[in-house]
């Protein structure tokens, strides 16, 4: 039974941040964390009838050689300027809820979605590393109080978003409003997406009740269909109409022999340190990856590869959508030329499945 009724939407999780291909040392092109690759890909992402564009928030990176993630782009700012410079595609930002008052991210959000004319979304992280929010004083809560907090986080963008202005109160353990005013209000009615990533009870449980989109790390194509049908059936049974996105490395070449070849290369010159230091934090802190080794690290991050030819990749992606999933967040290994590539060999391939909608 197919979970997902829409076509599958497609994305690119940006590089706004250094070394977000693979946690190694292996590159064939220099790496494309600045403002100006990113422009380029944004640009060529929307050119090619992508859907939306999903950026890494980091505060300091990881060590190791590639220092990954070390380099990065806050991603409210970041999201103003591409909204600026496109005009169809949407541009999310992702927040760490510990760092930011959401009086405040309910006015940027706002601003945001105008000049956007209505194509911003929001990923809320609920905050695991003790390392980046140590240097800020901020404490890491159990990972029950984290999900109240982001609870409580969410219900106060939605009051001010929605009620009027003036009107809206919260009084919780983390946030007091009294006549909350924030103008203007988004131009997306209700409110722009939501998005939460984890698959524990406690994201689940705020998923169901409050977001738009779950994004899902999978160590499997079964228990992503598991993951969906259970977060699906948590929000239909509250009268609420969820999806699911996960983020795949995706790499292609003319044959398999190619491309496992150079995922084997990807992987021989991975940055142990790194891929060690941010397995450990996942793990300990989020527990998104517990199952995940050094070398599914590698690729993405903890991203689901999808590796083969164009028709191999096709094939997958359209096996995620059967499984349920709604969206991907495609890691490249150089994103501004695999992202042509992926509208020219791979797109046609999927519209001639349906798992993508007619050429715009």
């Amino acid at each position: 039974m197919t979970l997902a009724r829409n076509p599958l939407q497609i994305g690119l999780f940006m590089p706004n941040c250094s070394n977000m291909s693979a946690i190694s040392t292996y590159r064939i092109v220099p790496d494309e964390w600045d403002y100006e690759s990113n422009k380029r890909i944004a640009l060529a992402a929307e050119d090619a009838g992508f859907d939306f564009l999903f950026p890494v928030s980091r505060w300091r990176g990881f060590g190791g050689e590639t220092d990954y993630l070390g380099t990065s782009m806050e991603t409210m700012t970041w999201a103003s300027a591409l909204l600026a410079v496109t005009s169809r595609i949407r541009v999310y930002s992702t927040v760490h809820v510990p760092v930011f008052n959401p009086v405040v991210v309910a006015k940027m959000g706002a601003t945001l979605d105008h000049i956007g004319k209505g194509r911003w979304g929001i990923n809320l992280v609920s905050g695991w590393s003790k390392e980046e929010f140590g240097m800020m004083g901020v404490d890491i809560l159990e990972h029950g109080a984290r999900y109240a907090r982001t609870r409580a986080f969410i219900e106060v963008l939605k009051g001010l978003w929605t009620q009027p202005p003036g009107s809206f109160n919260h009084d919780s353990r983390w946030y007091q409003v009294r006549g909350g005013y924030s103008l203007p209000q988004p131009v997306q009615k209700p409110h722009p997406p939501i998005v939460n990533a984890g698959n524990s009870e406690d994201a689940k449980a705020v998923i169901a009740e409050l977001c738009d989109w779950a994004f899902i790390s999978m160590a499997s194509l079964d228990g992503a269909r598991e993951t969906a049908r259970d977060i699906k059936a948590r929000g239909a049974a509250l009268g609420r109409a969820l999806r699911c996105a996960c983020f795949p490395f995706v790499l292609w070449r003319d044959s398999r022999d190619e491309a496992e070849a150079e995922v084997a290369k990807i992987i021989a010159h991975k940055d142990e340190v790194a891929s060690g230091n941010w397995l450990r934090g996942v793990n300990l802190e989020s527990g998104s990856f517990d199952r995940f080794t050094l070398d599914m690290m590698t690729l993405g991050a903890g991203a689901w590869p999808i590796i083969g030819t164009a028709e191999d990749v096709a094939h997958q992606l359209h096996a995620l959508h059967e499984a349920g999933l709604d969206g991907v967040l495609m890691v490249f290994q150089a994103y501004l030329r695999d992202t042509g590539r992926f509208a020219r060999e791979v797109m046609p391939l999927l519209r001639e499945m349906g798992t993508l909608s007619p050429a715009r």
